[in-house]
């Protein structure tokens, strides 16, 4: 009768420092990963610099009634 013991360690050749910085994925990335997901790119890259928008989208918002503009504007409405 054999009888098999357990490794007494456990390898693993993934860790906390191989996580993507941006989704925490280790063995692979999320669907949402701004390294995998142009869509998501193109949002974080326009939150960071609003030049970048598209002029679609420009008019999108414009037509809703928002200003996507690098500086902060305060509403006089609400205080």
């Amino acid at each position: 009768m054999l009888i098999q013991s357990s490794p007494l360690t456990h390898s693993n050749q993934y860790s906390a420092d191989s996580a993507c910085g941006h989704c925490d994925g280790v063995i692979r990335h999320e669907a949402w990963c701004i390294t995998q997901n142009a869509g998501v790119q193109y949002a974080y890259q326009v939150v960071s610099d609003p030049a970048l928008l598209s002029t679609g989208d420009h008019l999108i918002l414009h037509a809703l009634g928002a200003a996507w503009t690098p500086k902060r504007i305060v509403s006089r409405g609400r205080q």
